[in-house]
C-alpha cells in the first residue's frame, strides 16, 4: 500500500481529512520515501523547511509566549501554596509530578504538572501504555478539581520558560504513548514539527485526557496536524481565548 492510501485510510474516520492540510501530505508523501531513519530525523527535516516558510510566525509566537507567559507564571506563583496544601492534605507524595514526554523534533524533556493521582504502581498489559481513564481510582478528589479546571497544567509554564514548550501547540504525550501511536499512524511524527503546548486546537474541541481508542486518537491527531499546518498568531490567540473560557466553565471531558 502506498503512502497516499495509508494516509487516506487513517483519516477516513475524521471530519478533518488529511486533505485539509495538503502541504503536510505533499511533504509526507515525498519525504517518507527517502527518509528511513528515526522519527526525530524526519521531524528535523520538516522543521527546517517550516522555519523557512513561517519565520515571522515563529517570532510572533515567541512574543506571545513571553507576554502571556509572564501572567501565567504570576498565577502559578500566587496559587502554588493553596494548590500544594490541597494536594498534601489529599495524598502522600510530591506536589509536582515529573514525567518524560516527547517534544520538538522528537526530543524528550521533563514535563511538570501538579500531582493529581495517588502513587500506585500499575503493570502494563500487552505492552500498551498506562493511561488515565474516566473514573480512574488513582485520581484523588482534589486532583479531580485540578484536572477539570486544567489547573494541574499550570507548572508547565516552567517548561515554557525553559523553552521545552509553547503556550499553544499539540499536547505533549508521555514517551511510551508516543512510541505506541507512532507505530499506528505514519503521520504522527508530524506533531514534532512545532513545540508542544500547554493547550492546543484538539483540547479546545474537547479531545482531552488519555485514550487508547484508535478512532478517537485519529480525530485528535487530525486537529493537531491542522494546527501545525495552519498555525498563526491569530490562531494562537483564538485558542488561548477558548481555553480561558473552558477554565471558567470547566468541561466534563477532563479526566
Amino acid at each position: 500500500m502506498n503512502v497516499n492510501a495509508e494516509l487516506e485510510m487513517q483519516g477516513e474516520h475524521s471530519n478533518m481529512a488529511v486533505g485539509a492540510y495538503p502541504k503536510a501530505r505533499e511533504y509526507i508523501n515525498r519525504e517518507l520515501q527517502v527518509l528511513q531513519k528515526s522519527d526525530e530525523i524526519k521531524a528535523q527535516h520538516f522543521t527546517l523547511q517550516r522555519e523557512k516558510l513561517f519565520t515571522k510566525e515563529f517570532k510572533g509566537k515567541k512574543i506571545i509566549d513571553i507576554a502571556f507567559g509572564m501572567l501565567i507564571f504570576l498565577a502559578f506563583i500566587i496559587t502554588f501554596p493553596f494548590i500544594a496544601l490541597g494536594i498534601k492534605l489529599s495524598s502522600k507524595g510530591p506536589v509536582i509530578f515529573k514525567q518524560l514526554r516527547t517534544g520538538l523534533n522528537g526530543k524528550e524533556f521533563t514535563c511538570y504538572k501538579f500531582r493529581t493521582m495517588h502513587q500506585i504502581r500499575l503493570q502494563r498489559i500487552d505492552g500498551k501504555p498506562i493511561i488515565t481513564k474516566k473514573g480512574d481510582r488513582r485520581v484523588f478528589d482534589f486532583g479531580k478539581i485540578l484536572r477539570r479546571t486544567s489547573l494541574d497544567e499550570l507548572p508547565q509554564i516552567i517548561n515554557v520558560i525553559k523553552g521545552d514548550m509553547s503556550l499553544i501547540g499539540p499536547r505533549p504525550y508521555p514517551v511510551n504513548e508516543c512510541a505506541y501511536w507512532s507505530y499506528t499512524f505514519n503521520d504522527f511524527y508530524y506533531r514534532y514539527a512545532v513545540k508542544p503546548g500547554i493547550t492546543g486546537l484538539a483540547q479546545v474541541y474537547g479531545f482531552r485526557g488519555g485514550t487508547l481508542d484508535q478512532e478517537h486518537m485519529r480525530k485528535r491527531l487530525d486537529y493537531d496536524l491542522t494546527y501545525v499546518e495552519n498555525s498563526s498568531i491569530g490562531t494562537d490567540l483564538k485558542i488561548a481565548g477558548q481555553t480561558l473560557m473552558q477554565i471558567i466553565r470547566p468541561s466534563a471531558n477532563a479526566h
